[in-house]
């Protein structure tokens, strides 16, 4: 005689929750996703009430004209992680690009090196003020926005031509159909978001911005991470202004860079990452940044004035802080 045994079935007692998590579209969901669901929606509209919306030279130009505010967000991104602000990267592009022309008689990448050199030096100088003296980043920034603007002024005095064949072919080049400015602003991003999820100075940044006390506990180095990323933050601007001086063939430190710090913060905010820092949402930015971009230039494109766009901007802007501070309390 033969016994057979059977396993036992598995059975879900009614009363205790499922151990799996379910995606609900709840509100925390929608607070998630909602840069990605409006530009979509803005795309769609686009599609239906814009001409030649859809077409190559018109996504060319699109991504052309974000691609710098999309590498000075980048590098904002990561020092709103820490709970801190960067207000100087517009006047850091200006610095750069005014920089530039003194050294072009030496060739193209030297002077193009000495211009990010130069957000090299002024992000020291902020992240320094804010690690090292303790100031808080809004007044140390704005010290560099300032400065940085009037040492422009200084140094570049009125506008520029830029007529050298390195940098004009920097700024209008492109490799395979896609613009060298889209390029490197892809590249910038990829090695963000690898910093950001992949490398323990991208964790050590959202600790710092989560839970200064516990980070220093755990032995971070906060000073020092505060101050690179600052850099950071500088190199990356001042690389954006290479690339705006470079397209326009000129250099403006009047006009150039003016205002970026505003759409580098509005990028990253409406993209995701919390002003009160502890998360750095480098897709999202990217994300924010096309958004703004293209609710620009669809108004553009429907003969609206510029300052009711600045005025749209600004709503959009008020409600992503406001759904992330309802995340918050949630």
């Amino acid at each position: 005689m033969s016994t057979q045994t059977t396993a036992p079935e598995s059975r879900v007692d009614p009363g205790t929750p499922d151990p799996r998590p379910r995606r609900r579209l709840d509100g925390a969901w929608f607070a998630r996703n909602g840069v990605y669901l409006a530009l979509l929606v803005l795309v769609i509209v686009n599609v239906v009430i814009t001409p030649y919306f859809v077409s190559a030279s018109n996504l060319r130009l699109q991504l052309i004209q974000t691609a710098p505010v999309l590498i000075v967000a980048l590098g904002m991104a990561l020092v709103i992680g820490t709970k801190g602000i960067d207000l100087g990267v517009g006047s850091v592009m200006a610095l750069s690009a005014a920089i530039m022309p003194l050294y072009i008689g030496y060739g193209t990448l030297p002077a193009i090196l000495i211009g990010v050199a130069a957000g090299l030096v002024t992000g020291f100088l902020s992240g320094t003020l804010v690690a090292r003296l303790g100031l808080q980043p809004i007044v140390a920034t704005l010290a560099v926005l300032v400065g940085g603007r009037g040492l422009a002024n200084v140094i570049g005095g009125q506008i520029k031509n830029l007529s050298d064949p390195g940098l004009v072919s920097l700024g209008s080049g492109s490799v395979v159909g896609i613009p060298y400015t889209v390029l490197i602003a892809a590249i910038v991003f990829v090695l963000v978001w690898f910093t950001v999820r992949r490398t323990t100075f991208g964790r050590a940044l959202e600790a710092i911005g989560g839970n200064p006390r516990a980070a220093e506990l755990a032995g971070l180095r906060i000073k020092r991470t505060l101050v690179t990323v600052y850099i950071v933050c500088g190199v990356l601007a001042a690389f954006a202004g290479v690339l705006a001086a470079a397209r326009s063939q000129a250099s403006d430190p009047r006009t150039l860079g003016l205002l970026m710090e505003l759409n580098a913060i509005a990028a990253v905010v409406i993209g995701g990452t919390p002003l009160s820092g502890g998360k750095i949402r480098a897709v999202g930015t990217v994300a924010g940044a096309l958004l703004m971009q293209l609710i620009v230039s669809t108004l553009v494109a429907h003969d609206i004035p510029d300052s009711v766009a600045q005025m749209i901007q600004a709503a959009v802007i008020v409600i992503a802080v406001y759904v992330q501070l309802g995340r918050k309390k949630a």
